[in-house]
């Protein structure tokens, strides 16, 4: 058996480190990687643990596009066979492409190449992606995420040639789930349980404690997007003038310089110019210091309102799975115009991006009268338990709210949309309708929310896959820690020791 692992940026060593203890375990194995940057490529080329058969670099395919001359024979033949249903999907999904953002920060939004430029791209990386997959025919692909022109092409290509794909997700914490279920999901409804009566019960029991606890204290899967962990004061932004910091900061730019004209990363579109990383550091800063303070409307308990976060940017939630993709503020007017007379709509920025937002974003949000812009300081938590209802694009609020009871709407493929008092809002015609039924019809189920994370632990491993990510540099521990989420990986391919 063949297993391929989309290896992008750092999970390249945790998904390396997967393929270790699988051959390790399971010694008819065999491997092969499309993988994201090019030291993560020198690692894998370097190491002497696996025997990759193929790795396919994706900075080396995006070279080729200048000499590649455009054929829309091919474009339409390819459209054809892998449309979804056309191919724009597989370009604008791709924040590089299509924003130049990662190579320059948000809020960046301008492309750096022009429209027949992308379609060579497209054109180019297709070739190859196919060329590999019908050279390499592995049995299963892993992916972690697909936000990319390539993992995109990857993951569509290899369905359609009957290649098994599976996402490795962590939606609760200390929990990995390895699924193959459609639109993203969780839970795949056709994949038959294993489970004992007596397993069966053992985790029904699992599931009422785990609700009980995590509702007398609900806790975030994601520890970091916590305020008390992100930069929402203003003030610390001029931490780094403290001599201690500033001195820092002079060595780290000098070191960056250094290693900017010394790596041959340098000359690929993914690479950060480190002028780039000082222009739009200096802008954030200064964005920073003036902040929004001032913008923040203060909560009001007693009265009735919608609770809609905002969600982390540029992302896979907003660009690949979202139906309206990632113009959050147009999804905020339209929620805004679908309220009940006499409610709020309260918009919470999400912690992580205070830093990144500009200030005209959010006084577009307060051009519409019913709503609130919240800080960021106050908790999720807080506010979902006393909100009416919760309105989420992807994100894991909608989760944490569904956990609490609370009715949801959401406007993607999120994971917890297998649930039936989860609300699909795909046209905002629909929006007014399905927010009347969330606030005054909600037919919230018990027995459904336990028998899905019945199915959620049944599919997971005791890993918790945020924490683990993180832990690169140390590659003994971090092995000994997903040792059991490649006995997952390796219960789902059907293979044994």
């Amino acid at each position: 058996m063949k297993i391929c692992f989309f290896l992008q940026r750092r999970f390249a060593y945790l998904g390396h480190n997967l393929a270790v203890i699988l051959k390790e375990k399971y010694t008819e194995l065999d491997f092969c990687g499309y993988v994201n940057l090019r030291s993560s490529f020198d690692f894998l080329s370097s190491q002497k643990d696996i025997k990759y058969s193929t790795l396919l670099l994706d900075e080396d395919m995006q070279k080729k596009y200048k000499e590649e001359k455009l054929d829309l024979n091919y474009l339409q033949w390819l459209e054809k066979e892998y449309g979804t249903p056309n191919l724009w999907p597989y370009i604008a999904v791709d924040r590089i492409i299509i924003s130049n953002q990662l190579v320059r920060e948000y809020p960046y939004d301008k492309p750096s190449y022009t429209h027949e430029e992308m379609l060579q791209l497209l054109q180019v990386m297709s070739k190859a992606i196919l060329s590999f997959l019908e050279k390499e025919k592995p049995n299963a692909i892993f992916f972690s995420v697909i936000g990319s022109m390539g993992s995109t092409l990857l993951f569509e290509m290899a369905k359609k040639m009957g290649i098994k794909c599976y996402r490795i997700a962590n939606c609760l914490k200390d929990l990995t789930t390895v699924t193959d279920a459609p639109n993203l999901s969780l839970i795949n409804p056709a994949e038959a349980s294993s489970l004992t009566d007596i397993q069966q019960k053992q985790l029904l029991t699992k599931a009422m404690v785990f609700l009980e606890q995590y509702r007398s204290m609900p806790v975030s899967y994601f520890t970091k997007s916590d305020p008390q962990y992100q930069q929402i004061d203003r003030t610390k932004q001029l931490q780094i003038l403290l001599p201690k910091n500033f001195l820092n900061f002079i060595k780290w730019v000098f070191k960056y310089f250094y290693s900017y004209l010394t790596s041959k990363e340098r000359f690929d579109y993914s690479y950060t110019k480190p002028w780039y990383y000082l222009i739009d550091g200096l802008k954030r800063k200064v964005r920073n210091i003036i902040g929004v303070n001032d913008l923040y409307d203060e909560p009001d308990w007693n009265e009735n309102f919608v609770f809609f976060p905002l969600q982390f940017e540029p992302e896979s939630g907003l660009l690949h799975v979202a139906y309206f993709k990632t113009n959050q503020l147009e999804v905020f007017k339209q929620t805004a115009r679908a309220l009940p007379v006499g409610y709020k709509l309260y918009i919470k920025e999400h912690p992580t991006m205070v830093m990144y937002r500009p200030r005209s974003f959010y006084r577009a949000i307060k051009k519409n009268p019913n709503v609130k812009l919240i800080n960021p300081a106050i908790k999720s938590f807080d506010i979902i338990s006393r909100a009416r209802l919760i309105i989420s694009i992807t994100g894991s609020c909608g989760w944490e709210a569904t956990l609490l009871k609370k009715p949801v709407i959401t406007f993607g493929l999120a994971f917890y949309n297998q649930l039936s008092f989860i609300k699909k809002c795909r046209a905002f015609e629909d929006l007014p309708q399905m927010v009347k039924e969330q606030i005054e019809n909600f037919n919230y189920n018990e027995n459904e929310l336990l028998e899905y994370l019945i199915k959620i632990f049944e599919s997971s491993a005791p890993v918790d896959l945020i924490s683990t990510w993180d832990d690169a540099g140390d590659i003994q521990r971090q092995k000994k820690a997903l040792e059991p989420l490649a006995d997952l990986i390796a219960k789902k391919l059907g293979i044994r020791a």
